[in-house]
């Protein structure tokens, strides 16, 4: 069925292009591509690049594989082959004792709404001003010109979801992105990504809310929130349902007024767009999944959740990713109950196991928070090693953000997002030597990589300063 939002922009579409047409002008967008419906729509283009080869790496595929000295070989932004003795007329980098891994993906960042450096005017994660905001959208905050965007770049993240804070029980959109520069979200915005919704249980909206004297001030307060938001777009559906019933059979109609809050639930029923669901405690994620199959959509990440380990098998029956730290714990209550085997015992039961940052100084290292969380699972005699691991910042957190097909991991036919180590990324000394996203080179280890005004002069050395 189609979505709510992308029916009313056809609609709206083709009355434009009427007019367009009617007046003798030629249209500004073809009216067959499918950016003429969507709203803000990304406007990446991948930058141009001669074929290389990267050669004789260690390559953590992403997959679960690990391959010893091979080449991977790009061309127009795609991997083209991953062996031995690859021929090429490009560019040939010897990658000879370094190692190789995708693109990192870090599936919870807030850079761009709670830009560096963190000031008031910059704190435009959280639209405090209702439980449920499904309307808001995280890139109508994100400011491109965060210095953050180029520092997660150098610890080697080609690939982030921006989401809204969680305060409310719905927070808004989430938007994925390149990383790479650009004077617009637009051009950062992963073509065709799915859009998620941020959903939030536990102690956050209850604290915000009871504390204004408002609804919800209780954990039952929350769900019963959530159980209204779900009834009141099961009802808009069927007004458009009816709608477009009755203007199929020939009949008069009038289309309902839009709703944007509710046009983005729809996608939700309509599975257009996926549930990011910060969630903490065992119960609660499973109050959570039962409240999905009452309205009948799926949840597709549940964030920080300090207890999956509880619910494991669970999470691995329903397909649902759990997406951790590697050993923050203890900051509130519902955080308490941590294990640092937490990430190991998910991806143990068979679970899409995914570790994240939430912060603009841990999404530089994302490596070290991986063998972290690898080395408490193996001392307790989980049998993984680094090529399981870095499944959890490659092919795991793809699949949270439904790229799995384009990204996350280094095979033949998916974008060339790449990363070259200097030595085992699992060393707490290793640091990436050059970083490229679809073929494109966007980091180099001493070369001048500086975009963000607020970085000259931070990471500049001063004898190279303007």
């Amino acid at each position: 069925m189609k979505s709510i939002l992308k029916r009313t922009l056809l609609s709206a579409s083709i009355l434009a292009l009427a007019a367009c047409n009617s007046a003798g002008t030629k249209p500004d967008v073809p009216p067959n591509e499918a950016s003429s419906l969507v709203p803000f729509a990304s406007t990446y283009q991948a930058s141009q690049h001669a074929p290389f080869v990267i050669r004789n790496v260690n390559l953590l595929v992403g997959n679960g594989e690990q391959l010893e000295q091979v080449d991977v070989a790009v061309t127009n932004g795609v991997i083209t082959a991953v062996g031995k003795n690859l021929a090429t007329s490009g560019l040939s980098i010897d990658g000879s004792g370094k190692w190789m891994t995708p693109g990192l993906i870090d599936v919870h960042s807030h850079m761009g709404v709670y830009s560096q450096p963190e000031t008031r005017n910059h704190a435009d994660g959280n639209e405090m001003t209702n439980p449920v905001t499904a309307e808001v959208w995280a890139e109508h905050s994100v400011w491109p010109g965060d210095p953050a965007f180029e520092k997660a770049r150098a610890g080697g993240v080609t690939t982030v979801q921006i989401l809204p804070g969680s305060a409310n029980l719905f927070g808004g959109r989430s938007v994925t992105l390149k990383n790479v520069h650009s004077v617009t979200v637009q051009g950062m915005k992963f073509p065709e990504a799915p859009y998620g919704l941020k959903m939030a249980c536990g102690e956050n909206p209850k604290r915000v809310y009871g504390g204004k004297g408002q609804l919800p001030s209780t954990r039952m307060g929350n769900v019963a929130g959530y159980r209204k938001a779900w009834i009141d777009a099961q009802e808009y559906r069927e007004k458009w349902n009816e709608y477009e019933e009755k203007k199929a059979s020939g009949k008069e109609a009038k289309a309902p007024k839009r709703d944007l809050k509710l046009e983005t639930l729809v996608g939700v029923l309509d599975g257009e767009i996926l549930i990011q669901n910060h969630c903490y405690r065992a119960d609660e994620m499973a109050q959570m999944i039962d409240i999905g199959k009452e309205f009948g959509y799926k949840i597709q990440a549940f964030h920080h959740a300090v207890e999956a380990y509880k619910i494991a098998p669970l999470l691995a029956e329903e397909g649902v990713c759990a997406v951790m730290w590697a050993d923050w714990w203890g900051f509130k209550q519902e955080a308490y109950d941590m294990v640092r085997e937490n990430i190991s015992l998910v991806d143990y039961a068979k679970g899409c196991a995914v570790i994240h940052s939430d912060d603009p100084i841990q999404i530089q290292r994302l490596n070290q928070e991986v063998a972290k969380a690898l080395a408490a699972g193996q001392a307790m005699g989980i049998n993984l090693d680094k090529a399981d691991a870095i499944k959890w910042l490659t092919l795991n957190a793809a699949k949270a953000i439904g790229l799995e097909d384009k990204i996350g991991s280094v095979e033949v036919g998916k974008n060339a997002d790449l990363v070259l180590w200097d030595k085992d990324p699992f060393s707490s000394f290793a640091s990436p030597e050059q970083v490229w996203i679809d073929g494109a080179a966007v980091y180099q280890r001493g070369a001048d990589n500086i975009t963000a005004d607020f970085n000259i002069g931070i990471i500049t050395p001063e004898e190279n300063r303007p």
